[in-house]
């Protein structure tokens, strides 16, 4: 079972045994404190009894998420690449019992794991590092390769995989301008407080025991999330506007999201074929602006979570990644 929060930390910078079963290993990665106090990450992979290939992914999860994707790694691993899924700090195995689940006050505190994690594989002899990342880690993991670029030493990744990447709010154009306008006060006076959060049917729709298909562990990923907090939103919207602004990562980049967007405020038919947390229109729209080199790929009946779809939605997405990366990283 997951280990519980107050249950502590993997033992600091050795593989151990995963919450995910003997075939898999977890290293936790301290951190400096941050204002919540001690910080850890931790980084996943398949434990291998032969060579490691030399190429690996950076797996970076979305907000109410962590990894346990082991069908994802297998994807990559048909391609000869090595998964390693960073929970980030306050996330997943990574969340401690002092700790608001889920919260920082800058995404940029998030440069710190994964600059470890970066420098983690290359130190490990992976040549070609892409960097995948899904929701909110598809929003962190381009701001962080541009920030990178002309750093000293090996690029932070070689191409970037995004699945729905969180570029913009959900919401119509007055609605962002009325947020936008009440946070930087809400977040200065009261950071904590809970202004927003992820409603339950997208969860309900793919945890097993309401009728999906993943088991999931609900006190690391409940159905019905954790808050969104005053400056974390805060910090995720000047994101969404540099993202606006437009980066240039340096890398290839491929962008895939569901074909449709569906309601985000109440139950409804096509939960289970259509994004239903994010719209697909902005990614889309968005995408372009991350830099020179980007492709973009939408999977018909598809789910947030490209890789939770139903089976015939999630293979379309895992062979729409094989077949850009076959081409652009042969």
């Amino acid at each position: 079972m997951p280990r519980r929060r107050g249950e502590g930390p993997h033992v600091s910078g050795a593989w151990c045994e995963d919450v995910l079963g003997p075939d898999w290993e977890a290293r936790t990665l301290p951190l400096r404190q941050d204002e919540q106090g001690q910080a850890v990450a931790t980084l996943v992979r398949r434990r291998r009894t032969t060579a490691r290939p030399r190429r690996a992914v950076l797996y970076v999860h979305g907000f109410v998420d962590y990894f346990f994707h082991t069908h994802v790694a297998d994807a990559w691993d048909d391609l000869g690449y090595d998964l390693h899924a960073l929970d980030l700090r306050t996330y997943g195995r990574s969340m401690l019992p002092h700790q608001i689940p889920d919260y920082v006050r800058h995404l940029g505190v998030h440069t710190e794991e994964l600059d470890l994690a970066a420098r983690t594989l290359r130190e490990d002899g992976y040549e070609v590092v892409v960097g995948y990342g899904h929701s909110t880690g598809g929003l962190i993991l381009p701001l962080w390769v541009d920030a990178r670029r002309g750093h000293p030493g090996p690029p932070a990744v070689d191409a970037l995989v995004l699945n729905s990447p969180w570029f913009e709010l959900a919401r119509g154009p007055v609605v962002r301008a009325l947020i936008d306008a009440a946070l930087p006060t809400v977040a200065a006076l009261t950071p904590r407080l809970p202004v927003g959060g992820i409603p339950p049917w997208y969860g309900q729709v793919l945890h097993r025991d309401t009728g999906g298909e993943w088991a999931f562990d609900t006190r690391w990923k409940p159905v019905d999330g954790f808050p969104a907090r005053a400056a974390w939103m805060r910090s995720v919207r000047r994101a969404h506007r540099a993202v606006a602004r437009g980066l240039e990562v340096g890398v290839p980049v491929l962008v895939c999201t569901a074909a449709r967007s569906g309601p985000v405020d109440r139950w409804h038919e096509d939960l289970d074929r259509t994004d239903s947390v994010l719209d697909v229109q902005q990614m889309v729209q968005r995408a372009p602006r991350l830099g020179a080199d980007v492709t973009v790929v939408q999977i018909p009946d598809a789910v947030h979570d490209l890789a939770l779809s139903a089976r015939p939605a999630r293979e379309s997405y895992l062979q729409a990644v094989r077949t850009w990366v076959t081409d652009r990283l042969p």
